[in-house]
């Protein structure tokens, strides 16, 4: 099979389509033929050593394809079936090896692009309004960084939920965007004052829950945005992290609460993993979830697909809304 190896850390040039043998599966583990493989700024960091990985490796872990051979003590998922994790090992590849029970059946209907990007993106938008903050119809919600990949996919899953919805972002065009994702308003937060907007827009009530990515930048002014008893999740920090927190502040706000989620301890289950995977590609197939795929490259150009995100990364404080994927 080919893979791509990086032997040194380095630029997105130390990334290598070579061949490798292809892999076996052990006890409890499945190979997938990888029809799409998500792009994710975790494997840039693995690449230039900031994350600690051994070499050589292979990067990836975000992928969707079919189950072409199984180990020891598999019964599910079968041969033949078509599957998507976020927990792939060594995804840059035509074939890879996979833990049976973090894999999701793929459903008729939704192709392997999709399924493959939605997965770490669609997974953090699917627990922030299902469990950390549980959205119920009439909530009003603040969403930061509303035109980055979580932001969209999250907008559009509130909206659904019943939230009325108020967005940020920096320029008229990703406005654009998400007023289409679903958002009742939007702030351009380089223009406007987001906090005097939330209060006017809510007439001084504010909302019962900010989600927001953004971090030092946007805290204070998040909290300010709350009604009494409401919810701020800190779930990033773009900008940078938080500073330190006087507990005393959340008293006199409005005895507000804080939370700071991570991905890892939303989908430890791998039955929980199951359910909100199978609910998002339910979504996808009944056709109101919109993913979307930015740019798509092939496997051997998966150096070309670092230097757009890097790119990206360095023209934008925030993430773009669309998804890079490799297609071997």
């Amino acid at each position: 099979m080919k893979a791509i190896r990086v032997h040194e850390p380095g630029g997105p040039e130390v990334m290598v389509l070579e061949d490798a043998p292809d892999p076996e599966p052990g006890p409890g583990e499945v190979i997938v033929r990888m029809e799409a493989i998500g792009v994710n700024v975790v494997e840039v960091f693995q690449r230039t050593g900031e994350v600690s990985v051994q070499y050589p490796f292979t990067p990836g872990g975000e992928g969707s394809g079919v189950v072409t051979a199984v180990g020891e003590g598999v019964s599910r998922p079968r041969v033949g079936e078509r599957v998507t994790s976020e927990t792939i090992r060594g995804s840059y590849a035509e074939l890879a090896r996979a833990r049976a029970e973090r894999l999701v059946r793929v459903p008729d209907g939704v192709e392997a692009p999709y399924a493959a990007a939605v997965m770490m993106r669609g997974i953090t938008a699917h627990y922030l309004a299902r469990t950390t903050y549980p959205l119920r119809r009439g909530d009003r919600c603040l969403i930061h960084a509303a035109a980055g990949g979580v932001g969209l996919l999250l907008c559009q899953i509130a909206k659904r939920l019943g939230a009325w919805v108020v967005g940020t972002t920096s320029t008229q065009e990703k406005a654009d965007l998400v007023r289409d994702a679903g958002a009742d308003e939007v702030i351009l937060y380089a223009q406007q004052d987001f906090v005097a907007e939330v209060k006017r827009l809510t007439s001084g009530k504010g909302v019962h829950v900010v989600y927001d990515s953004v971090g030092k930048d946007t805290f204070d002014g998040s909290l300010d945005c709350l009604g009494l008893r409401g919810m701020l999740v800190l779930c990033g920090q773009a900008s940078g992290p938080v500073p330190p927190l006087d507990p005393q502040i959340l008293n006199r706000k409005g005895s507000l609460y804080l939370t700071r989620p991570l991905f890892a301890h939303y989908v430890a289950d791998p039955e929980e993993l199951a359910a909100r995977v199978t609910e998002l590609l339910g979504w996808i197939r009944e056709g109101w979830l919109r993913v979307h795929i930015e740019r798509t490259f092939p496997l051997a150009d998966a150096d070309e697909a670092h230097r757009v995100l890097e790119d990206h990364r360095a023209r934008e404080t925030r993430e773009t809304g669309g998804k890079m994927l490799l297609i071997p």
